[in-house]
């Protein structure tokens, strides 16, 4: 068995963004000679996210939108965590709604995937430069 390790660094102009980390990840499939196995992509910040769905801006403009109205930033008072003296209470709260990682099958080289799905890296607490994992195992 054959294992691959690469980190991936993002940095977002804005406090919430997504990007489009398919052909990233992809890239790093080919880096790797993995035919057949798993690829596990995970955020390596607590206020960030790894997730499959749709390229669609419509839907990413929805995701915003949405995690504001379940965990808005402000007030920031209003969150424990902010007492720390951060303002970043809601991007914990966000990152752990849209999750952590994802693993994607690996088949005949490629990444296995449904019709439409696609690799994000979603930011709640951007401006500065942060990681994501690619961990590729298999034959």
């Amino acid at each position: 068995m054959k294992s691959y390790r690469k980190e991936l660094s993002f940095t977002c102009p804005e406090r919430v963004g997504f990007v489009h980390i398919t052909p990233d990840v992809d890239q790093c499939l080919r880096e790797s000679g993995i035919r057949e196995g798993l690829c596990l992509v995970n955020a390596m910040h607590i206020t960030a996210s790894v997730f499959i769905n749709d390229d669609e801006s419509g839907l990413h403009q929805d995701y915003a939108r949405w995690l504001e109205e379940i965990a808005p930033h402000e007030p920031v008072s209003r969150y424990l965590h902010n007492r720390t003296g951060e303002d970043n209470g809601d991007a914990h709260l966000k990152r752990q709604v849209m999750g952590r990682e994802v693993v994607v099958a690996v088949t005949g080289g490629k990444l296995d995937f449904g019709p439409w799905e696609r690799i994000f890296y979603g930011e709640f607490d951007g401006r500065r430069r942060k990681r994501v994992l690619v961990k590729i195992v298999g034959e």
